[in-house]
């Protein structure tokens, strides 16, 4: 599946308007508090979505997110294991909510923090660049997390899909066969034909 990343087109509403027409799997949001990475973004150009929403949120204050981007009915809200001492707090708030549960890591965790957890979830999302910018070079330490991850799911029969993202094109996808889910973003956002970007990674 391909979540497409506007990260890069953020404030073009035109643009986010016609990858939302294109139907792709997922709208991928990243949003950032310029805390927990340095950038700050903004979301709010579009009221909502006709694809299914998958956000990624890059922050401390996590409570305060779910709030405010909960009107976008998310399919999927990815917090930070690294951004809280409470996982549990959260897994069980999104819940609630009726979104389902994703953790995300940075490139330098290790897998194994994510055991107490990965029954209770829906999503793990391995980050495969630096988070806070679009357009960096996938980092190929990611590959053995993804196979990892994999393993355990069939070991324990878990059922979390495993989402990669950062610096994915049609190379790279090969190389993270082991994800379920695709973030892309420059490799179609940055084209002056978004749709046949789409239809090529997919």
């Amino acid at each position: 599946m391909i979540s497409v990343s506007i990260l890069g087109i953020a404030q073009d509403k035109k643009k986010i308007e016609e990858i939302d027409s294109l139907n792709p799997d997922y709208i991928h949001l990243d949003v950032m508090d310029g805390k927990f990475v340095p950038e700050v973004t903004n979301m709010n150009v579009v009221s909502s979505y006709q694809s299914k929403v998958d956000l990624h949120l890059m922050v401390e204050d996590i409570d305060s997110y779910i709030e405010e981007y909960q009107r976008y009915h998310p399919e999927y809200i990815s917090f930070h294991l690294e951004a809280t001492r409470e996982p549990m707090k959260y897994i069980e708030k999104i819940k609630k909510i009726g979104s389902k549960v994703g953790i995300a890591i940075k490139p330098n965790t290790p897998v194994e923090v994510l055991l107490p957890y990965l029954e209770k979830i829906d999503l793990v999302l391995v980050m495969s660049v630096e988070p806070g910018y679009g357009g960096q070079d996938f980092l190929k330490g990611t590959i053995q997390k993804l196979e990892e991850l994999s393993f355990i799911r069939r070991k324990y029969s878990y059922h979390y899909l495993i989402e990669v993202d950062g610096g994915i094109n049609l190379t790279t996808k090969q190389m993270a066969s082991k994800a379920d889910i695709f973030v892309v973003g420059s490799y179609i956002t940055a084209s002056e034909d978004m749709a046949e970007k789409l239809r090529s990674i997919r």
